[in-house]
């Protein structure tokens, strides 16, 4: 079957959403972060102008993606970089995608990863593409005649089976280890009252959790998002749609009348993935509100019928003590032949630095 590729400029929002979301409703559904409810709320807040990348089979779309294109600061100097799904700017990409890849048709004939490789392979304004947060073996990362294939970055997504909560009769905690279980408890006990959860219904509560949320995180990371007034646009814009979709659910978790904290999660193919969080101080040393939030969040899941419950990326020790099993998302830079960059290759291995120092 003949696939065409065709590269355009970004269309306005009103004409690309039919043509995305009719593609999304052919799609098997397997990432948000490919979905409008994202790429919406991504172009429409970050000021990101990527390309269109069209592929075809008889004058049907079959596959689409964003191809942002930027000068990105390497250590010789910026280079010209072509990135998926994202701008190139890191700025614009405060959001951190995952599960990237190219949105495609459930039934798209083979090939079309590499149809859609080969085409950007012939594009001659590029040295560097970046492939952020494509699952583990993604066909993507591995098409294509390159110089470098550099893994730049691998990270582990912790879940929770929530059919395995269910089958363990609804006993979350009977499948954690001895600590993680006794962690939990203990902290339950220390706030001696039931816990429960509030969902945001409307824009005025979900305004008000949002900006509870910020002060929540102020201060507490180095490089905060929510310090960022394009990152609190996007999530409010990604909140909002969410909220008209059921694709977004921003919890507010208490016990008795005291505030744990707020999970904002997205509800997508039968998962739920967890996506912000913002939590109290603990009450007392050994309170933890977080674990506490998730544990109500995995038992709402599971109640609800979804498959999964996703911390989604990151190597912090907390997600890997709520999990039940993980999967592993790669970030990608394949890069050309161009002088900058064999000196840059070269001063690492003298160095015996990684490609992503």
């Amino acid at each position: 079957m003949t696939l065409t590729v065709a590269f355009a400029p970004l269309p306005e929002l009103g004409a690309l959403a039919p043509r995305w979301q009719a593609l999304e409703a052919r799609s098997d559904r397997s990432s948000f972060f490919l979905g409008w409810t994202w790429i919406e709320s991504w172009l429409s807040t970050s000021g990101a102008a990527p390309e269109l990348l069209t592929v075809q089979s008889h004058g049907i779309d079959v596959a689409l993606a964003l191809i942002g294109r930027a000068m990105v600061p390497r250590r010789l100097g910026p280079v010209a970089t072509l990135a998926l799904n994202q701008s190139g700017i890191a700025a614009h990409d405060r959001g951190f995608i995952e599960y990237n890849g190219l949105l495609k048709a459930a039934d798209a004939p083979d090939g079309v990863e590499a149809t859609a490789m080969t085409a950007l392979e012939g594009r001659n304004d590029w040295r560097a593409l970046q492939l952020a947060g494509v699952s583990s073996g993604s066909q993507l990362a591995g098409y294509g005649r390159f110089r470098r294939r550099i893994r730049a970055d691998v990270s582990p997504a912790y879940f929770v089976d929530l059919a395995a909560v269910r089958a363990a009769s609804g006993d979350y905690l009977s499948l954690l280890s001895a600590n993680s279980r006794s962690q939990i408890k203990r902290s339950i006990k220390d706030h001696g009252a039931a816990v429960a959860i509030c969902i945001a219904s409307t824009v005025e509560a979900a305004e008000a959790w949002l900006a509870e949320m910020q002060e929540l995180n102020a201060g507490r990371h180095a490089d905060n998002a929510w310090d960022d007034a394009g990152f609190r646009a996007f999530a409010r814009a990604l909140t909002l749609r969410g909220l008209e979709t059921g694709e977004v659910e921003l919890l507010r978790v208490t016990a008795g009348d005291h505030l744990l904290g707020y999970l904002l999660n997205f509800i997508y193919g039968g998962h739920a993935m967890n996506y912000q969080s913002a939590f109290t101080a603990p009450i007392s040393g050994k309170a933890k509100p977080g674990l506490m939030c998730h544990a109500a969040a995995v038992g709402r899941y599971a109640d609800a019928g979804l498959m999964l419950y996703s911390l989604l990326a990151g190597k912090d020790r907390y997600k890997q003590s709520l999990a039940t099993g993980q999967e592993e998302l790669e970030w990608w830079t394949l890069e050309r032949f161009s002088l900058r960059l064999e000196a840059e290759a070269f001063l690492r291995k003298i160095l015996r630095r990684p490609a992503s120092a």
